[in-house]
């Protein structure tokens, strides 16, 4: 798995994302559409354990908490970035959303949790903010921008 063909595997989901208000309606749509069960789920989680081991996904970081981003907004994309974080019992860092944040949570461990969540898609609204926390062992998450729009709390 390379970068491009990684964008290419997340086109539908932006395309489904494209133009649509980021709210839980949104979430609930994407949970129908591409449900933990479904082909694309399983494509997209191991496309990133593939990208994680080939090195180039969530290569910043330490243990416990590595993180990047792999697609870049601009209008082929929907103009929505999407980083990915592998999270192992840890709140990280507090920031917000000023134009909405749309997650996939990828358990690695079979009961972990992203901010309470397990396997599926959740939306964290425009100027939601938090600090995203991973329980009971480790996720990845993968989470879309609208414009890469994110503001860390320092």
């Amino acid at each position: 798995m390379k970068q491009d063909q990684f964008q290419s595997l997340m086109m539908p989901v932006m395309k489904a994302i494209d133009g649509k208000a980021i709210d839980q309606q949104l979430a609930d749509d994407l949970n129908r559409e591409f449900p933990p069960q479904g082909d694309t789920f399983k494509a997209i989680e191991t496309a990133c354990h593939a990208g994680i081991e080939a090195g180039w996904m969530c290569a910043h970081g330490d243990e416990g908490r590595r993180f990047g981003r792999v697609v870049k907004p601009v209008p082929e994309t929907c103009n929505l970035s999407v980083d990915v974080v592998q999270l192992k019992d840890v709140v990280g860092p507090h920031h917000s959303h000023p134009a909405g944040e749309v997650c996939l949570t990828m358990p690695v461990s079979p009961e972990a949790k992203f901010d309470g969540m397990g396997a599926g898609w959740c939306v964290n609204e425009s100027g939601s903010a938090h600090s995203p926390t991973v329980s009971n062992g480790e996720a990845l998450v993968l989470y879309l921008l609208p414009g890469g729009e994110i503001n860390f709390t320092r």
